[in-house]
């Protein structure tokens, strides 16, 4: 079998990028082929397919009119990437191409290449943009639909993009135009990674299957000391979705206060200092050995995202060291761990119950350590890189013997 793993970045820029290289490095374990086609940039891995790679694009760096018009164009369609792609695939011939993040700068117009090409194809959506122009169904800091149960222009109507009516309409009218170009709708499968974006998906794209398979994390290597410091942990981009101004409230409500830390850099980095001087800002953390004994040394890790998560990494993560995750209840994240079982959940925003929860963490590290464990016995039954992989080639080979889907 020879796969075709397509993703714009080619180095880890978040999670998409890490369950990309994760999937590259298993296929080729298990005897599969791969090929790689992404965008030239600086901080690039090694690759043998490099020099098919796309010229780099930055969408912040255009000046003046004709710069401008450019962007736009390359931004919806772009024609370099269209026709490196489909000298690749003339050279390759793989049987199957796997689109991850590929929005904006390679285009969703590559997909309706690859299916002349006879390929079967796949794409993992790591986030919401078929469903919305602005990815995230999120509007001043609260989810929205208006995109899904209304017109893409919504994007523009509310300035979604950094508050610019330039930027917005232009992700209106990429939008637009990928409803035109149906080439999502040329997909023979799409991956989603948690039951609820599942269900967001198939309200817009009716006739490609749809199917969950969830993130994954190595299970494999040993969790090490994980011994309880008596620490809080946040993980994360410091910004209003996150929720960790409403951590940091819930935090100061609490009775029988444990130490905050709050690993992450974002726009509102500053502001949370100011208010919040009794928590512990550690900055970004890279990752690695520091930040995974972070998470090993705490009570417990806190998602407190009011925004719909997918399948977060962070709580996976957590997961792997046996650390309970207080989480939102919102998204994908009730579907990894389950209230009283592997973790609590809380109302997203509610700062008075998170404190509650906290306040009996923080007295009874007996039932931090029980949920943890459960956690990571949930870890390895279904969020395991190798329950991922099977998952993920038992799709490849049904699609190759044209067995229909569930």
């Amino acid at each position: 079998m020879k796969v075709l793993l397509v993703n714009k970045y080619f180095f880890i820029k978040g999670g998409a990028e890490t369950v990309y290289f994760q999937e590259s490095d298993r296929l080729k374990a298990a005897g599969v082929t791969v090929v790689d086609f992404s965008m030239q940039h600086e901080k690039n891995a090694p690759s043998d397919y490099a020099k098919w790679f796309v010229s780099n694009v930055d969408y912040h760096g255009n000046s003046g009119i004709v710069g401008k018009i450019k962007t736009a164009i390359n931004f919806i369609h772009n024609a370099e990437a269209c026709r490196k792609f489909n000298d690749l695939l003339l050279q390759e011939k793989p049987d199957i191409v796997h689109f991850h993040n590929i929005y904006h700068q390679l285009t969703p117009s590559i997909i309706a290449i690859a299916q002349r090409f006879g390929c079967k194809t796949v794409l993992t959506a790591h986030d919401y943009k078929i469903v919305c122009p602005s990815y995230t169904m999120l509007r001043d800091g609260h989810v929205c639909e208006a995109c899904l149960e209304g017109s893409v222009f919504n994007a523009f109507r509310y300035r979604c993009q950094e508050g610019s009516a330039g930027k917005s309409l232009l992700l209106s009218l990429e939008a637009m135009w990928q409803d035109l170009a149906r080439n999502y709708h040329k997909l023979d499968a799409i991956i989603s990674p948690s039951a609820f974006l599942r269900e967001k998906v198939i309200r817009k794209i009716t006739d490609v299957p749809v199917e969950v398979i969830v993130n994954g994390i190595d299970d494999t290597q040993p969790m090490g000391d994980i011994r309880d410091d008596g620490y809080f942990l946040f993980i994360g981009r410091l910004s209003r979705e996150k929720g960790v101004a409403t951590l940091a409230q819930a935090h100061r409500l609490m009775q029988h206060p444990l130490p905050l830390k709050i690993a992450g850099d974002g726009p509102l980095l500053q502001d949370l200092r100011a208010r919040f001087p009794e928590a512990e800002f550690l900055g970004y953390q890279q990752q690695g050995e520091g930040l995974n004994n972070l998470i090993r040394h705490a009570r417990a890790v806190i998602v407190p995202s009011e925004y719909y998560e997918n399948c977060s990494m962070s709580v996976l993560e957590a997961m792997s060291f046996a650390k309970p995750v207080v989480g939102g209840n919102i998204g994908g994240i009730p579907e990894q761990i389950r209230d009283r079982q592997e973790g609590r959940l809380f109302e997203p925003g509610n700062a008075e119950q998170l404190a509650g929860i906290l306040d009996e963490l923080a007295q009874n590290p007996d039932d931090a350590r029980a949920l943890g464990e459960r956690a990571r016995q949930r870890l390895e039954n279904k969020y395991s890189l190798r329950v991922h992989m099977d998952a993920l080639i038992a799709l490849y080979h049904k699609l190759l013997s044209g067995m229909p889907h569930d």
